[in-house]
C-alpha cells in the first residue's frame, strides 16, 4: 500500500508531503485546490509520460517520490531481486525527477532504473480511476473487459481470441487458393519444367569457374607444352644454359673471397638465385609431365559450357547463379503444391475451428456463472447507494454461429432504476447522475478482485446527490477498497478512516511566486494540508484514496 508521498516543484506545488494509512482515505478540497495534480505527481512516479511543463516556473526540475510496504506482494519482492532494484525489506521508494528540458530520470529503492520498470513495479502498485472512467463503461468492449478481468478470464479470452485468428488466417488461405486456382496451377506447371530443366543440367555449385578454368588449360596445350619445354632448355638442358652458367660463375667468385670478404654477399645471392632457378626447372619438368594434348576432353568442356552459357540465356541469369535459381524454384514449388491440397487446407482450417469452439465454449460457461454473481453484487451496492428500486443485469448476446476474436457472445450491461421500467443497455441511461451512481458501483464491485493494494478514485461520482447514502453505502466495502463518493458532502467524507482536506491559500510575502487566478487556473499560493481522524475504524493493508470536492458545512 501507498504509505508516503513526497512532491517537489511539480506543476504549481512547491513542497508537499503526505503519509496514508491503512484503509479508506477522503482527500478533499475546493475547486483549483490541486487534487488531480496531486494524482499526476504519482503518477509521474508510476511510469507516465513525462515534460517540462510538469517543473514548476522557477525551479530546475521536478521531484516525486513514492513509498510504498509490500509486504503484501511477494511476488513483487522476487521481481526487485530479478531487476537487482532491491531495497529496505517489505518496502518500494519510486522516484522520478524530471529537469527544465523534459528529461527524465527513474529510479527503484535508489537504483537507477528505466522508466518501462517503474511501469511494471506501479501496475502492481497502484490503480487509478479517473474522473471519467464511467463514460469507458458506456462501451460494449469496456464491460466485456470488466466482467472478463473481475472473473479471471482475461487469459482464456485471449487464448480464445488467438484461436479466432488462427482460424481465420486458413479460412484466408483457403479461400484465397480457390479464387486463384487457375493461376497457381499454371504457375506450378511452369515451375516444373523449369525446376526439371535446371536438375538435368545439374551445375554444382562453382562448377563453372572450375570448368572455365579447364577449358583454357586445354584450349592451349600446345602453346603451353612448347613454352614450358623452351623454359626448361634455357634453365638447364641446352649447352648455354643458365644454371650451368651460374655455376660457373660462382665457381670463381668463392676462392676470390678469400682475398676480400665483401665478395660473400654477392655470393650469397648467386647461391639463392641458384637455387630457385633449380627448384623452378624442377617444376617444369613435373608440369610438363602432366600437360598433354587432349582434344576429347576439350570438346566435352566445351559442349559443357555451351549448355550452362544456353540455359544462362534462358532463365535470364548469370551462369554462376544458376545453382541459387534452381534452389528457389524448388522451394517456391514445394510452396504451391503444398496448398495445391485442397483437403489438407480444409482440414487444417476445420482443426483451427475446433480449437476455437472449444475454447469459446469454455469462455461462454464462464461468463455466464460471472455474469449472475456480478448482476447480483452489483445490485446490492445499487441499494446502499440510494437505488434500492433499481436492477443491473449483464446480458450475453448471441455471436453464433461465426463468434468473434471476443468469443462467442456480445456483453451488454442493462439497467433500470425504477421498478417496473424495463432494462435498458447503460449507455442509454438518461439521468448522468444515475449512470456516475451505476458506473462507481461496478467499480466498488470489480475492484474487490483486484491485485493491486492502492486503488485511487478521482471524483467517479460527480454528478452524485445523496452523498450521506453514498458514504454510508461505501464505507461497508473498505476491506475491499473501495471509496465514497468524489465530491461528497461532510456525512460521506465521515465514513472514512483517514481525512485530509486540501486547500489553498494567499500567498505570504516571500512564500513564492504569484500564479494568476482564473477560470480552470488553480488558486494562487501554496497548498496547506489537514488531515483530521474524522471516524477511527479498523482498516485492512489495503488503501483507497480518494481524491473528492469541496464540502461547506462541518460533519454532523
Amino acid at each position: 500500500m501507498l504509505l508516503h508521498l513526497a512532491i517537489r516543484d511539480f506543476a504549481i506545488v512547491d513542497r508537499l508531503e503526505l503519509e496514508f494509512r491503512p484503509g479508506f482515505t477522503a482527500l478533499t478540497g475546493e475547486t483549483g485546490a490541486g487534487k488531480s495534480i496531486l494524482i499526476d505527481a504519482l503518477s509521474l512516479a508510476l511510469g507516465e509520460r513525462a515534460g517540462n511543463e510538469q517543473v514548476r516556473s522557477g525551479a530546475e526540475r521536478a521531484d516525486v517520490t513514492a513509498e510504498f510496504a509490500i509486504e503484501s506482494l511477494p511476488g513483487l519482492g522476487d521481481w526487485l531481486r530479478e531487476q537487482a532494484l532491491e531495497g529496505d525489506p517489505n518496502r518500494m521508494l519510486l522516484r522520478r525527477v524530471v529537469d527544465r528540458s523534459g528529461r527524465s530520470r527513474a529510479f527503484v529503492n535508489g537504483h537507477a532504473a528505466t522508466v518501462n520498470q517503474l511501469r511494471e513495479a506501479g501496475d502492481r502498485l497502484v490503480d487509478i480511476h479517473g474522473q471519467h472512467a464511467h463514460q469507458s463503461l458506456l462501451r460494449s468492449e469496456a464491460q466485456r473487459q470488466v466482467l472478463d478481468a473481475h472473473a479471471g478470464l482475461v487469459p482464456l479470452a485471449k487464448e480464445a481470441g488467438d484461436a479466432y485468428r488462427e482460424w481465420q488466417r486458413l479460412c484466408r488461405v483457403r479461400l484465397d487458393h480457390e479464387s486463384n486456382a487457375l493461376a497457381r496451377n499454371a504457375e506450378r506447371e511452369q515451375l516444373a519444367w523449369q525446376v526439371e530443366d535446371l536438375s538435368r543440367l545439374a551445375l554444382a555449385p562453382g562448377e563453372w569457374d572450375a570448368i572455365g578454368s579447364e577449358h583454357g588449360r586445354l584450349a592451349h596445350a600446345a602453346s603451353l607444352i612448347e613454352g614450358v619445354r623452351g623454359a626448361i632448355d634455357a634453365l638447364s638442358e641446352s649447352e648455354n644454359a643458365a644454371l650451368g652458367a651460374l655455376s660457373g660463375v660462382l665457381s670463381r667468385l668463392r676462392p676470390l673471397a678469400e682475398f676480400d670478404g665483401s665478395l660473400r654477399e654477392a655470393i650469397a645471392l648467386l647461391e639463392s638465385g641458384e637455387a630457385q632457378a633449380r627448384e623452378a626447372a624442377y617444376a617444369l619438368r613435373h608440369y610438363a609431365d602432366r600437360i598433354e594434348l587432349d582434344p576429347e576432353r576439350l570438346r566435352e568442356v566445351e559442349q559443357r559450357l555451351e549448355a550452362v552459357h544456353n540455359a544462362a540465356r534462358k532463365f535470364r541469369a548469370a551462369p554462376e547463379a544458376l545453382p541459387d535459381l534452381l534452389a528457389s524454384l524448388q522451394v517456391r514449388l514445394k510452396d504451391l503444391e503444398i496448398t495445391a491440397d485442397l483437403e489438407a487446407l480444409a482440414r487444417q482450417e476445420q482443426a483451427a475451428r475446433s480449437h476455437y469452439d472449444q475454447l469459446a465454449a469454455r469462455l461462454s460457461a464462464e461468463r455466464s456463472k460471472a455474469a449472475t454473481k456480478l448482476a447480483r453484487e452489483v445490485n446490492a451496492a445499487m441499494k446502499e447507494l440510494a437505488m434500492a428500486g433499481g436492477r443491473f443485469e449483464v446480458e450475453l448476446r448471441s455471436l453464433l454461429p461465426d463468434g468473434g476474436a471476443a468469443g462467442n457472445e456480445q456483453v451488454e450491461f442493462l439497467v433500470t432504476t425504477n421498478p417496473g421500467v424495463e432494462l435498458r443497455p447503460l449507455a442509454k441511461v438518461a439521468s448522468g447522475g444515475e449512470l456516475s451512481r451505476i458506473s462507481l458501483a461496478i467499480q466498488v464491485i470489480t475492484s474487490r478482485a483486484a491485485a493491486v493494494p492502492t486503488l485511487i478514485f478521482d471524483e467517479v461520482d460527480a454528478g452524485i446527490g445523496g452523498v450521506e447514502d453514498l458514504g454510508r453505502g461505501t464505507a461497508g466495502t473498505v476491506r475491499h477498497a473501495s471509496p465514497p463518493g468524489g465530491r461528497p458532502g461532510p456525512r460521506a467524507v465521515v465514513r472514512g478512516q483517514g481525512h485530509r482536506r486540501r486547500r489553498c491559500e494567499e500567498p505570504r510575502r516571500g512564500a513564492g511566486p504569484e500564479i494568476p487566478r482564473g477560470r480552470n487556473r488553480p488558486h494562487a499560493g501554496r497548498g496547506r494540508d489537514h488531515c483530521d481522524d474524522a471516524q477511527a475504524r479498523g482498516g485492512d493493508a489495503r488503501l483507497a484514496v480518494v481524491f473528492a470536492g469541496p464540502f461547506d458545512s462541518k460533519p454532523a
